[in-house]
């Protein structure tokens, strides 16, 4: 395959959205205007399917001034989409950006979304089109392998580890059993960042549940009675996808009958999950106060605690993307690599390293107990939440002599 000439550029955004995945998406526009080959730069609406529905807006028209507004802003931009395409799907793909004359593709999404531009990437180079496909990482979850972590996992972190913050407040003055449900369907890094929101050291979390660690029920109410009689109190956070000793999804025994999504993923939904834990601690503990939320799309897009290490380093990937496309030679996916204490690298990894799979949590980012992490996990996290984050703090308790029940 020839060259690309990169007369004209896609960029596209796949999977859920997150606080920064427009900074990805504006980094590639606008590392790509400043290069005097590039004619055109086409976004595609609603991710892979607006390609094949031709269903494109010319970036290359839209001021600077409002890109960066709107690079500011969460969610994505130019939409998503849950499709997962597969090999006739990816050829209507690479049937529409050849018709377009489209010569550089740019996919900022998750592992399926690198899979797309690892299948998109070999059908060009089988009809010698010159095509460069480049995947751009993006994922709250953090499951993506080579990277150390992904763009848009900082910021649902800051907003999980926060809104545990504020859980764990309101339960320290009104005591009893709170569980929280977060997004996480195999690796628990999100569901682990609720650690960073302890400051006391009997502070909530006091138990956390991710799914590499199998989960069962008796052990669970045991664990919750350990720290209601320990603290008078106990508040927990858990994966929606934590599995049992068989690695059976317990979101399965919640509905009649299993559904799943178009990537054959068993749709979790927490709410469920949440009202059943809170209902087995109820009926079986005979607690008066207990709580489930389920944290939901909230994670994802929240408008109001963006890490600004998020915002710069998913802005990097995108600018790098280009780079990569323009002095490189080969189709591959950006990666993030850290070096010292904290500073980040980027390098273009292969697609087949990155396509399709699934990271999880580390051992030695989870305690033996199963319930909670280690300070391995701490500073690992805290450096990509960023400046700002709020600390609790609590009256002194300078107790008053009693006098009516003094002995």
């Amino acid at each position: 395959m020839s060259n690309p000439s990169f007369s004209k550029v896609l960029v596209a955004q796949g999977g859920g959205p997150t606080a920064v995945i427009n900074q990805s998406m504006v980094g590639v526009v606008l590392e790509a205007r400043k290069f005097h080959c590039v004619e055109k730069v086409y976004g595609a609406f609603h991710g892979v399917r607006g390609i094949v529905n031709e269903d494109f807006v010319d970036l290359t028209q839209e001021t600077t001034h409002n890109l960066e507004m709107v690079a500011e802003t969460p969610s994505s931009a130019l939409g998503s989409t849950r499709d997962k395409p597969d090999l006739k799907y990816c050829l209507d793909i690479f049937r529409a950006v050849r018709a377009h004359g489209i010569s550089c593709f740019f996919y900022i999404g998750g592992n399926d979304s690198a899979d797309t531009v690892r299948i998109v990437s070999e059908q060009a180079r089988a009809a010698n089109y010159p095509m460069r496909c480049i995947h751009i990482p993006k994922t709250i979850d953090n499951d993506l392998t080579v990277n150390d972590h992904t763009p848009g996992f900082p910021t649902a972190a800051r907003f999980v580890a926060q809104t545990f913050m504020g859980a764990n407040l309101d339960n320290w003055a009104l005591p009893g059993v709170y569980i929280g449900v977060v997004m996480g369907r195999h690796a628990g890094f999100l569901t682990a960042a609720a650690a960073l929101g302890k400051t006391f050291p009997d502070d909530g979390p006091h138990l956390i549940y991710m799914p590499e660690r199998p989960f069962d029920f008796d052990s669970f109410l045991t664990d919750v009675k350990a720290n209601m009689e320990r603290y008078g109190r106990c508040v927990v956070a858990v994966s929606e996808g934590i599995s049992d000793i068989h690695q059976r999804p317990i979101a399965n025994s919640l509905v009649a009958q299993v559904k799943k999504d178009a990537h054959g993923n068993v749709e979790l939904g927490g709410g469920a999950l949440a009202d059943l834990l809170s209902k087995i601690v109820k009926d079986k503990l005979r607690y008066n106060r207990v709580r489930g939320d389920t944290f939901g799309y909230a994670q994802r897009s929240f408008i109001g605690c963006v890490s600004d290490v998020d915002q710069r380093e998913a802005r990097e990937v995108g600018e790098k993307a280009v780079q990569y496309a323009m002095w490189g030679e080969r189709d591959g996916s950006v990666t993030i690599h850290r070096t010292g204490f904290y500073s980040v690298s980027y390098e273009l990894s292969a697609l087949e390293e990155v396509a399709g799979k699934t990271r999880t949590m580390p051992d030695e980012f989870i305690t033996a107990s199963g319930t909670d992490v280690t300070d391995a996990f701490r500073l690992y996290l805290r450096p990509l939440l960023g400046k700002g984050m709020p600390d609790a703090h609590r009256l002194r308790r300078n107790a008053v002599p009693k006098i009516l029940t003094a002995s």
